[in-house]
């Protein structure tokens, strides 16, 4: 471990325990993939087309709101982020005005899934490698944890069909053996909250137990409010290395023990988590 990888694992709870991790969580997008990044660029300007309609947003006011709610719901389904914009058409503009969060859904995944296929079309071409569409060092680290004999699971607010083609596509889907998850046809079907509770009954894990590492503040909210070591990853999708100062902020309101930038730290990261003889 050099001392650089050791600066690039910044620990916010100091009292956070270690050695004691026999599972963990990862959120996919953001967190390990970037094949969907730029996401945020899509959905936020469907959102204000629609919240705006053909008045238009002068004053920028639709575009603020929608963009804080984007900011604040990362991680979750995109289902539900859909039913906050048919909630806000409806008081935007009048509940005539508003669709269905399924239509909304059915909208954003048809503008969203075109830069997506091209990616993975690319990808299945040798046009990219695997590690053009991963953060640094994301296949070194969860290998690293599979490898310890750590049960993984993987949890997105993607559909789960997506996100199990898109793992396979990255070759990370064979270190998942705990499970994928991702989002079903209803709310009440899926969140990574139920997921987490359903990770630590099962087994009958205490909180210390379980990982959960994550970019965005849904993840971490939820593993830390059932006592989960969490670790938030500041991620830079487009450089796929580096701290996004603006996760980092988001992240430590949501409460992370640990955060980073990418998994270039990887082996402090692993130090920090299981102690120096691991």
């Amino acid at each position: 471990m050099t001392g650089n990888q050791a600066h690039r694992v910044e620990v916010i709870n100091p009292r956070v325990p270690i050695g004691r991790l026999c599972h963990a969580l990862f959120d996919f997008d953001g967190t390990l993939s970037v094949i969907r990044e730029g996401w945020e660029r899509v959905m936020v300007p469907l959102m204000v087309e629609m919240l705006a309609g053909e008045e238009g947003d002068a004053d920028g006011s639709v575009r603020r709101e929608v963009e804080a709610y984007v900011d604040s719901s990362t991680g979750l389904q995109t289902i539900l982020q859909m039913q906050w914009l048919a909630e806000a058409v409806a008081r935007h503009r009048g509940a005539a005005h508003a669709l269905s969060a399924t239509r909304y859904k059915a909208i954003y995944d048809e503008r969203l899934l075109g830069p997506v296929g091209e990616r993975l079309d690319r990808l299945a071409r040798g046009e990219l490698c695997r590690e053009a569409l991963m953060i640094a060092g994301a296949d070194d680290f969860v290998r690293a944890l599979a490898e310890r004999g750590l049960t993984l699971y993987l949890a997105s607010g993607t559909d789960r069909e997506h996100v199990r083609r898109e793992a396979s596509a990255l070759g990370l889907d064979r270190y998942f053996g705990g499970g994928i998850f991702g989002a079903l046809g209803s709310v009440e079907e899926y969140s990574k909250a139920q997921v987490i509770r359903d990770i630590l009954e099962r087994h009958g894990l205490r909180g210390p137990e379980l990982l959960v590492v994550g970019d965005g503040p849904v993840e971490i909210r939820e593993g830390k409010a059932r006592g989960a070591v969490t670790i938030g990853v500041a991620s830079d999708e487009v450089r796929r290395r580096g701290m996004n100062t603006h996760k980092r902020e988001r992240l430590v309101k949501a409460g992370a023990d640990i955060l980073i930038a990418d998994f270039t730290c990887a082996d402090a990261l692993m130090a920090r988590l299981f102690g120096a003889d691991r």
